[in-house]
């Protein structure tokens, strides 16, 4: 698929909701455990996804179309939500996620993008030189990355419950390490 900023949209507008069906209203149990060492619960995730719509996608897209690649983007907390999550209940993050995304995705539609700014480059810390859609497209696929690692975090909280089936449920399976 090419990519195109209202197809962009079609899943960004859609996450908060996706989160909001697959947590409200759950036990602390759903949401709050993880699948092993080094994973994240669903409150992990739904915190991870606040801090990057605050400091990731909308703020380097900017840092892209005013500075090009003369601005390294910042580099990115990938455990902020940590401390920044402490005290709250899912339902606050939801909500606050909700909110945020809302606002941004007004923000990317507001700079109407033509071709040449999607071809902007940036510089990414790690990475090196990054294309606008690369960032957009990526912020679409870190999405849905995480209501898969969502999935794969509720779905071990019965991992030892599910008995033979185990074998015909590959989200119990360890990851591929290829």
């Amino acid at each position: 698929m090419e990519y195109s900023v209202q197809r962009t949209v079609e899943i960004l507008s859609n996450t908060p909701d996706v989160l909001k069906m697959m947590l409200r209203g759950l036990s602390q149990e759903w949401s709050e455990n993880n699948y092993g060492a080094d994973t994240w619960s669903a409150f992990d995730i739904v915190g991870h996804l606040i801090h990057g719509e605050r400091t990731d996608w909308i703020p380097r897209m900017r840092i892209v179309l005013e500075h090009g690649e003369s601005q390294p983007f910042e580099p990115f907390d990938r455990f902020a939500q940590v401390k920044d999550s402490q005290g709250k209940k899912i339902s606050d993050l939801l909500a606050e996620f909700g909110r945020l995304r809302a606002e941004n995705i007004e923000s990317l539609l507001a700079m109407n993008l033509s071709e040449k700014q999607l071809n902007s480059r940036g510089l990414h810390p790690a990475l090196g030189g990054v294309k606008l859609r690369e960032l957009l497209s990526a912020w679409v696929v870190h999405d849905l990355n995480h209501i898969s690692q969502m999935a794969k975090a509720m779905a071990f909280q019965l991992e030892n419950e599910v008995g033979p089936w185990k074998a015909y449920l590959s989200i119990l399976r360890p990851p591929d390490p290829r």
